[in-house]
């Protein structure tokens, strides 16, 4: 079989994505080509675009969203804002993908893959790893953080009856004392026209959380999440959830729905409410929405923080690998 390896662009990796005839399995939110472009814009400089695309006929059989640096590649993203990563690639044509990409980097004096994060499930793990040791290239990989996700039930009744006994009293108990405090509002909204607004709030919110939050959006940082809100908006998988007490936010997470699972990606709540716990109550008020809506998944991401675990959450592995190409 002869291939052909093209050189890709955002833009025509936008159209693979909108295209419904190719059988590329676009495995995770941060790997679609909109997240992909906002990323190297925010924080691409100093790194070489590797963006490749392997064809068989008019066949496109897998994308290779990389940057290059100093002869190493690895994906676009970085792990403080792209929870998984991996290789965009047709359902059983892994091994020719690979294959023709590793080729294609020894040629161009590539010497070396860094790639993460991983899930279990990544192309990278079910089927690089083993063609490169094939190759008898170096390969080291290693657990080195968990993201946390849940199946969710199809009523809320089901949902709590996963929790234990503990967490599910918990749980009433702090929303009756939330809808006890005053006149309450919650919604969760798809953004679009509206992201600006929501934005703003959720920003605001999270400059009076705690100090590493501060301290983690610096303004190249606000950047990158107006950018990449306004892009997801724009393909209809934003979505914000805010709880207001008395007219006033007081609560809100950020999250993407993607295919039938819900992304936890970020949240803020102001600290004069904390007594009424109203930044668990907001993700917990969000996951009850998306089980209404019929949501298959919900995806608290990367962390281990506890409220993920009260909340059914249950660990899923994340990995590094290192292949060394000779």
């Amino acid at each position: 079989m002869s291939y052909v390896l093209t050189v890709e662009s955002f833009d025509s990796l936008a159209s693979c994505w909108a295209n419904p005839s190719n059988s590329l399995r676009w495995n995770s939110l941060f790997v679609l080509p909109a997240w992909l472009k906002v990323w190297w814009e925010a924080f691409g400089s100093g790194t070489e675009l590797c963006l490749r695309a392997v064809w068989q006929r008019e066949e496109v059989i897998g994308i290779a969203p990389l940057i290059v640096n100093k002869g190493a590649a690895s994906f676009i993203g970085s792990t403080d804002v792209c929870d998984y990563l991996d290789f965009v690639v047709a359902p059983g044509r892994e091994r020719d993908f690979f294959s023709v990409l590793l080729d294609d980097l020894r040629e161009k004096g590539i010497n070396h893959l860094d790639l993460r994060p991983l899930r279990p499930d990544s192309t990278v793990l079910t089927h690089l790893v083993s063609i490169a040791q094939n190759r008898k290239y170096d390969v080291l990989y290693q657990q080195e953080e968990v993201s946390l996700e849940l199946d969710l039930p199809s009523t809320w009744e089901e949902y709590l009856a996963i929790l234990t006994t503990k967490q599910r009293h918990e749980v009433r108990r702090k929303l009756r004392r939330l809808w006890e405090a005053g006149n309450v509002e919650h919604h969760c909204v798809e953004a679009s026209q509206e992201v600006g607004d929501y934005l703003d709030i959720f920003l605001k919110l999270f400059s009076l959380s705690r100090n590493e939050k501060v301290g983690f959006m610096n303004s190249k940082m606000e950047s990158f999440f107006r950018s990449l809100a306004k892009a997801m908006a724009e393909i209809e998988l934003l979505r914000f959830g805010i709880i207001k007490l008395n007219t006033q936010p007081a609560a809100i997470t950020m999250g993407f729905d993607y295919n039938d699972s819900h992304y936890l990606y970020n949240s803020a709540y102001d600290p004069q409410f904390n007594s009424l716990s109203v930044g668990l109550l907001c993700k917990v008020l969000c996951l009850k929405e998306s089980i209404e809506r019929g949501k298959k998944k919900w995806d608290f991401l990367k962390g281990r923080e506890a409220y993920k675990y009260q909340l059914g959450g249950q660990e899923i592995p994340l990995y590094c690998c290192q292949i060394t190409i000779k």
